[in-house]
């Protein structure tokens, strides 16, 4: 395959191995592990809360990462060493949490190396990763590429859930080690495997030119001077703020207003994730088979917006009704919003990272890339915060759900008022002609 040659499906099915290898990873650290510190260590929630956080946070160097990736003209370095520092953090991260049974001070220091070192890991993977599909898979087949790079990612969650949950019973910290240490490894294989040659033999980096060879500081700047980047990161912020912030309160609401068991609110959860899938594949088949007849993208993105804003009021409607209200229905229908926006909002951004300065793509996406996962960081945390606030505030429960549920629709709606003011040159192409591409979010 030289350079310059688009990507066939086979190539896309190998840079989805890519996705399938870090979520593999990804879902032990911030679930298993997660489990393990609150259950069996007994340690406080808000350890493996403040850990998962950071793994987001860090991820504020993700422009920086794309930068190199630009100045050295080749992606595939920045996905293997991104995945070799995820692969060593993934293991550092289950020695930290078995060192804890000994010595929880000396496992807890470990443990935030280990997770900055993740953090960093999907930060730099995941955004060459993004860059390279942007640049290399044809417009008509970029719709089709999403969804086999998110399906594959999702293969990676729960095809490693199941192995490993078998693997460690019974639990001990040592077994606990050597199945993430396991893991970590074929992951690092699988990747670099899926990799190898898809680049071509390095005659892209010889085609850097001289100006892009810029200090990261200038590039940046350059990046933030162009009013489509800069406005199109406040709406990813704001808008990717809104679908997290949900994410760790619609069981408590389901167990608390309507009474549901752990077991019911997990499957609730599941008809969310169900709606999610659904809204993405809507788009996807849009773009590949509708050719435009059915909407441009930035009409996707703003509709999706507001019918994600539309469900959550319906959800303040069943805060305020109470059991009898079509609750599933409810949250289908937000998870059906939720993935027709992400995947809509997400083609934008594949078609914005090329446009502007000349190989500026990695900075463009990364930038992107960080604002999304620091408002995914702080849209976990402003979400239960807000709960609590309103819980004390507030004569029952199911009145500050509503509450919040309410203040979630609003940012909703003013992701929507921003993505209109989105450069409608910049984004008012078709779905066809941009795809459906959505960055595969790293969540365990």
């Amino acid at each position: 395959m030289t350079a310059a040659s688009p990507l066939g499906w086979v190539g896309i099915v190998r840079l989805g191995l890519v996705q399938t290898a870090l979520g593999a990873i990804v879902v032990l650290t911030t679930s298993t592990l997660n489990r393990v510190m609150v259950v069996e260590l007994a340690l406080p929630a808000i350890l493996p809360g403040v850990l998962v956080a950071l793994h987001y946070l860090v991820q504020v160097v993700r422009p920086r990462l794309g930068h190199g990736s630009d100045v050295g003209g080749r992606r595939t370095p920045w996905i293997v060493g991104g995945m070799a520092t995820l692969a060593l953090g993934g293991i550092g991260a289950a020695a930290a949490t078995a060192w804890m049974t000994t010595d929880p001070v000396a496992g807890i220091v470990l443990a935030v190396v280990a997770f900055g070192a993740i953090g960093i890991g999907v930060g730099s993977a995941g955004t060459a990763l993004l860059v390279l599909l942007a640049k290399r898979v044809e417009a008509g087949r970029r719709a089709a590429a999403a969804t086999i790079v998110w399906m594959m990612m999702i293969a990676g969650f729960a095809v490693t859930a199941m192995i490993a949950g078998h693997l460690l019973d019974p639990y001990s910290p040592l077994r606990l080690v050597a199945v993430t240490s396991g893991v970590s490894l074929v992951a690092f294989v699988v990747a670099l495997l899926a990799v190898r040659g898809v680049e071509g033999d390095g005659a892209m980096a010889a085609a850097v030119p001289e100006q892009t060879r810029a200090r990261f500081i200038e590039a940046l700047h350059q990046v933030w001077a162009e009013p489509a980047a800069r406005r199109f990161t406040v709406f990813v912020f704001v808008s990717m703020l809104a679908y997290s912030a949900q994410d760790l309160i619609l069981e408590p609401f389901a167990g608390m207003v309507f009474g549901m068991t752990p077991g019911e609110s997990t499957r609730l959860s599941g008809v969310q994730h169900g709606g999610v899938l659904g809204g993405m594949l809507l788009v996807a088949v849009a773009g590949s088979v509708g050719r435009g007849r059915f909407g441009t993208l930035r009409a996707w993105t703003i509709g999706g917006c507001l019918a994600s804003g539309a469900a959550l009021a319906a959800l303040v409607g069943a805060a305020v009704h109470g059991p009898g209200w079509p609750l599933r229905e409810s949250v289908f229908l937000l998870g059906l919003a939720n993935g027709a926006f992400a995947v809509a909002a997400i083609g934008s951004m594949m078609e914005l990272a090329g446009r502007g300065r000349e190989s500026r793509e990695g900075v463009r996406m990364g930038l992107w890339g960080a604002a999304q996962a620091v408002a995914f960081g702080l849209g976990d945390l402003a979400g239960t915060a807000a709960s609590d606030v309103a819980r004390h505030f507030m004569a029952s429960p199911a009145q500050a759900y509503a509450v919040v549920f309410a203040a979630e629709a609003m940012l909703f709606v003013l992701s929507a008022v921003l993505a209109a003011k989105v450069s409608a040159g910049a984004t008012a192409r078709s779905v066809a002609g941009t795809g459906g591409m959505l960055v595969p979010i790293e969540r365990g």
